[in-house]
């Protein structure tokens, strides 16, 4: 299983790295999770847009699902564009959203992007993609969000999306791989519950998952430090642990 981080901002882009998106490949599958505001740059540079097989959107937050829409006039217009529609998840009402953002119902052909998405709604539970088995839970976030676990010939990978401690994050990056963890505040200020992780926080659901390796994302930099979020992490997880950057790849 190979991970390629395409975007790694929390909540807005920083200048040097688009909103969440990860693309995952595996066995000649290729899904990419979430879809945020200027992955689709980014996603050019690693791979023809076009071939991809399925997008995962885990909640309807515009930093994890905007250059959906973007993605959907490259689809569409394109003169070598695919002719069907891509298998598109996320949680109830994912269709309506998109459309809302691309621009609503002014659309002369196809207004419901239905040539170029199949919307699907997630619910809790495995499903199959392709080579690949998917898990996925409700986690804790403002608005309905998965956190996501994907399987492939005895590998793992656990991502928790945006979420704050719950027992689904555990469950998920039980004994993977990789856990893929959002890391958004920092240790000792007054941060809102249910809403986001610290890096101290990310590590512990690392050791008490017995995960084998921690890569960190999501960090609001304006607001936040790599150092003392990596600092916080070590502290709380002994195993590998590194905060992550576009273009990185991991193999598992």
């Amino acid at each position: 299983m190979k991970l390629t981080v395409i975007g790694c901002a929390g909540s807005f882009p920083a200048p040097d790295t688009p909103c969440s998106a990860y693309l995952v490949e595996a066995g000649g599958y290729r899904l990419l999770i979430d879809f945020g505001t200027g992955s689709l740059g980014e996603l050019q540079k690693h791979l023809d847009p076009h071939l991809i097989d399925a997008v995962i959107v885990t909640h309807l937050h515009a930093d994890h699902f905007f250059d959906a829409c973007a993605y959907a006039v490259m689809r569409r217009y394109a003169p070598e564009a695919p002719t069907h529609a891509l298998p598109m998840y996320g949680p109830a009402g994912v269709g309506e959203r998109i459309v809302a953002a691309y621009g609503g119902q002014g659309e002369l052909c196809h207004p419901s992007l239905r040539d170029v998405y199949d919307f699907r709604e997630l619910r809790s539970g495995t499903f199959d993609l392709g080579p690949l088995t998917v898990t996925v839970d409700r986690v804790a976030h403002p608005v309905e969000t998965y956190g996501i676990r994907v399987e492939h010939a005895g590998s793992s990978l656990a991502y928790t999306s945006d979420s704050g401690p719950c027992q689904a994050l555990e469950s998920l990056a039980a004994h993977s791989d990789v856990l893929l963890a959002e890391a958004s505040y920092l240790e000792g200020r007054d941060n809102p519950k249910d809403v986001h992780l610290t890096g101290k926080e990310a590590g512990e659901y690392a050791t008490k998952s017995g995960a084998a390796r921690l890569l960190l994302t999501h960090l609001v930099e304006p607001w936040n430090s790599r150092e003392q979020t990596l600092a916080e992490a070590r502290a709380a997880y002994t195993g590998p642990v590194d905060v992550v950057r576009p273009g990185q790849v991991y193999e598992f």
